[in-house]
């Protein structure tokens, strides 16, 4: 195949469950993405492709469609933000109720990402995402942060993607050499969640200038396994406050782009 051709990224899908006495689309279970993360992707020269979740006994027909099919067939994956993981997925009880997660967007894409994993195509995780890598390989995360760890910095305020916080990059990573001669730089956070015990062969890449808090993962000895805590899709252009991560995005489809079939 041509390496002038578009890189075929799947996305993984963010989704809403129906909501109680709804009616209309709000009855239905729906699968979305967020368009800014959409855009940032596109930026390049990308045909990206969100992944449903495949429900195998689906209401109209059954589908032999598997999502080890589109491991196989796309070239990387980006695992987009959204709700939290269930802590039970790490072996714990909610503290709170409203902490408790959603389950089948866990399923789903420990899945996804373990047929991505086992296809040895790379994959790139967002807030969410990055701390679904890490549960993925066994690690844990902080339920909440401003009542587990109430000595950190806010992680996530009403201004929403305008709140900024820094990150310190660690000595001889991936974001040290892609941003030669930088120690770390702003980043848009939005997140209650965050990492406590690192999954196997994992090592952190960056942490929250304020508190240590793990803000970048990556994987040992992979293609390309990486997961960021912050939100890259929300940079302004022109923003200098907020670093570009197009050259970390760059470096994900060059090593998708090395795995195609």
């Amino acid at each position: 195949m041509s390496r002038n051709k578009p890189a075929r990224i799947g996305l993984s899908a963010r989704i809403f469950h129906p909501e109680p006495d709804a009616q209309g689309i709000r009855s239905k279970t729906l699968q979305v993405l967020e368009q800014s993360v959409a855009q940032w992707v596109t930026q390049r020269e990308v045909l990206l492709l969100m992944v449903p979740s495949v429900v195998q006994d689906g209401i109209l027909m059954r589908s032999n469609i598997r999502l080890r099919d589109y491991a196989e067939h796309l070239d990387g994956l980006i695992l987009q933000g959204g709700a939290d993981v269930s802590p039970r997925a790490y072996g714990e009880e909610p503290l709170r109720e409203e902490w408790a997660g959603d389950a089948v967007r866990d399923t789903y894409e420990m899945e996804l990402l373990h047929e991505f994993l086992e296809a040895g195509k790379p994959v790139f995780g967002i807030c969410r995402g990055m701390q679904l890598i890490n549960v993925a390989l066994g690690g844990t995360l902080w339920q909440d942060i401003a009542s587990q760890v109430p000595e950190a910095a806010a992680h996530q305020t009403v201004d929403y993607d305008r709140h900024v916080h820094e990150v310190r990059f660690a000595e001889g990573g991936l974001l040290a050499r892609l941003f030669a001669g930088g120690a770390g730089g702003g980043v848009v956070s939005i997140h209650h969640q965050a990492v406590r015990v690192l999954g196997r062969e994992l090592e952190v890449d960056a942490v929250s200038a304020a508190d240590g808090l793990v803000e970048a993962i990556r994987g040992k000895g992979r293609n390309f396994l990486y997961g960021v805590q912050w939100h890259p899709e929300f940079h302004r252009p022109g923003d200098e406050a907020v670093l570009d991560c197009t050259p970390l995005l760059d470096e994900f489809l060059a090593a998708a782009r090395k795995r195609r079939w």
